[in-house]
């Protein structure tokens, strides 16, 4: 992995392929890994960045500097411009479709295109933002995630039947949870903060003038469906997919059907 430094602090990303680029983002509580499957397909033909999220794989905990998700779009412009890269694509699930979208918002003429998967760009519910939030006060407090916390969390994650479908893929989720100890429990949370304290980006999907796929889950829990048939509403032009049996990882679910959807899309406006 490559690095890069903001703000005296490390980013890691993967730099992978040749030719248009696409920037990827992934989910909190995940790290560069979770795109592999469509990395090993998309980088035949484009060039995939793949930065982990601060607090996230290697990458070093959150900044001073970066105290919302309109910081961090900055920080990966930052990323952008370091590797001289003028335009580029976004394909970010979960906090990725929420950064996308302010770094869409913060450079319109550099992101040609835009995929949101499993993601909502509006303010999080008030029921759910206090659940988060106490969720990861307790995380933070115990510089580790309580087994009670855990096995609520894990299977928000996934599709109802993916203990069965894919053990694999849950077991490794639960064991990054089960390890996740000390500072960087803390930071995890801290990240947690800033995804889940997000601001309201409504009005700047209104001005959305560039190809966008919105995708989710049928089973998505943390992020339904109807979320993303408001964002869709929103914004002028959007495609919406809904992935058949997937969760909120649905890319790691149904990796065959998702990177069969980005590549058609891609190849419409990404190069």
């Amino acid at each position: 992995m490559a690095t890069f430094t903001r703000h005296n602090h490390s980013m890691h990303y993967l730099d992978v392929g040749q030719g248009p680029v696409l920037l990827f983002g992934h989910s909190y509580l995940w790290d560069s890994q979770m795109w592999a499957p469509q990395i090993e397909a998309l980088s035949q033909s484009y060039r995939c960045i793949v930065p982990d999220l601060w607090a996230h794989g290697l990458s070093d905990a959150l900044p001073n500097q970066t105290r919302s998700l309109q910081d961090y779009a900055e920080d990966l412009l930052a990323l952008m411009d370091h590797l001289e890269i003028d335009q580029f694509n976004i394909v970010g699930l979960s906090v990725g479709g929420m950064w996308g979208a302010e770094l869409t918002a913060l450079a319109p003429s550099r992101v040609k295109s835009l995929v949101i998967m499993d993601s909502f760009v509006g303010l999080e519910p008030e029921i759910t933002h206090q659940r988060y939030f106490g969720m990861l006060d307790a995380i933070s407090a115990a510089q580790s995630v309580p087994a009670p916390i855990a096995e609520a969390v894990v299977p928000l994650f996934f599709a109802n039947n993916a203990a069965q479908d894919n053990p694999a893929l849950v077991a490794g989720f639960s064991e990054y949870l089960a390890g996740l100890a000390g500072q960087r429990a803390v930071d995890v949370a801290s990240m947690g903060k800033v995804v889940f304290g997000r601001r309201d980006q409504f009005e700047a999907l209104e001005k959305f003038a560039l190809p966008v796929l919105i995708m989710v889950g049928d089973q998505d829990k943390p992020r339904p469906v109807f979320e993303s048939h408001l964002m869709q509403d929103a914004i002028t032009g959007s495609e919406l997919v809904v992935i058949p049996n997937a969760g909120h990882i649905s890319n790691l679910e149904q990796p065959e059907f998702v990177t069969e959807k980005l590549t058609a899309f891609l190849a419409k406006h990404a190069s």
